[in-house]
């Protein structure tokens, strides 16, 4: 039995060993895709936001594969950056980053570019979330999750119908009751749309007109909170500020009287991407986690977890009939008329960070 068993199944192996090794000695390389897939142990670390990946995405993909995920979080962007900055880009093997981001961590030659000869899913994306101004023909990045940051408003406290502009944060009956983002381009950039201007403004006039706005507006403003946005006008504690459109949903789920608003100078969007740093160990399990993701299935788990939009054409029929046709997860044109994608603001950031601490100490 143990000849049989070493004809049958070790002495092919055996041999493709030796095969290898004459390769090898003969000065022959195998080619550097199947090295990586050979020497690649079955791990993926993710560098990702808290609860940002659906559980059950993430056990499908290590079922499938055979490859262990594992997650580390980050509570924003720049945390993210700090530290890929100082392992140098290295330590993980996917990223998620949003929009300007990816474009600092690019020119500062932190991320690699893809093979997307690899990523077999990538014709299901929009069109018009690719080739972004921040990475040009997604040679470092492919979109994850997109959305918009918007108005939200208590029907009890006003009529939603008549919100319809970044400017009504400041009517009086709203005073004290209003949420901000603890995020300085979310916030000057509604500032930026309601003047008439971009918001990736370097214009430090136009920066400092926004400004303005925010400081007169600012004895209005309970809190400035990027994270606490959802339970905060669940409770009531607010009656209109600025919010993301997948909180928003979450929201109108547990209080039916609040309801969002995409504002007519133009929402703030954003896009989140995956990307693989440059010093990853496991670049071929991190292409195969991007594209396991990139399958509409896939992407309708995260639809479904998180209620914010996805750059998947193809994710519609897997989903419920009531997310299918919501327009905070699926916004029409009109929606987004006048809306951006936050972009970099080159040496313009210092204006907007010098002028961000300014407001917030009250000064």
């Amino acid at each position: 039995m143990k000849h049989r068993l070493f004809r049958d199944r070790l002495f092919p192996r055996f041999l493709a060993a030796i095969a290898v090794t004459l390769f090898a000695c003969a000065g022959f390389a195998l080619p550097a895709a199947a090295k990586d897939a050979a020497s690649e142990e079955k791990v993926l670390n993710i560098f990702c936001w808290s609860e940002y990946l659906p559980q059950e995405a993430l056990d499908k993909f290590t079922e499938e594969t055979g490859i262990k995920v594992v997650y580390s979080t980050y509570e924003s962007n720049e945390a993210m950056y700090a530290k890929l900055k100082l392992l140098d880009g290295k330590g993980y093997d996917i990223v998620v980053p949003s929009t300007y981001f990816i474009e600092q961590m690019r020119h500062d030659g932190l991320l690699q570019p893809l093979d997307k000869t690899r990523l077999t899913n990538l014709a299901k994306l929009d069109p018009t979330l690719l080739n972004q101004e921040y990475d040009p023909d997604n040679a470092y990045s492919i979109p994850y999750m997109w959305g918009a940051t918007g108005l939200m408003v208590n029907k009890k406290f006003a009529d939603p119908a008549t919100v319809a502009s970044w400017s009504d944060l400041m009517r009086p009956e709203f005073k004290g009751r209003v949420i901000l983002s603890d995020d300085v381009r979310d916030v000057v950039g509604f500032a930026l749309k309601r003047d008439g201007h971009s918001m990736n403004s370097r214009n430090e006039a136009e920066i400092k007109k926004a400004f303005d706005f925010l400081n007169e507006l600012k004895p209005a403003v309970r809190v400035f909170d990027v994270t606490a946005a959802k339970q905060a006008f669940i409770s009531e504690e607010v009656v209109i500020g600025i919010i993301w459109n997948g909180d928003a949903y979450i929201a109108i789920e547990e209080n039916p009287d609040l309801a969002f608003v995409y504002p007519r100078e133009g929402a703030v969007l954003w896009i989140d991407s995956f990307a693989i740093p440059k010093g990853a160990e496991h670049k071929d399990n991190a292409h195969k986690f991007i594209d396991f993701m990139l399958r509409p299935e896939n992407a309708a788990l995260v639809v479904e977890e998180f209620k914010y939009s996805t750059p998947n054409l193809e994710v519609r029929p897997y989903l419920p009939k009531e997310l299918q046709e919501s327009r905070l997860i699926f916004p029409t044109a009109e929606d987004l008329k006048n809306s951006e994608v936050t972009m970099g603001v080159g040496e313009a950031k210092a204006v907007y960070e010098r002028l961000w601490e300014s407001l917030k100490a009250g000064k």
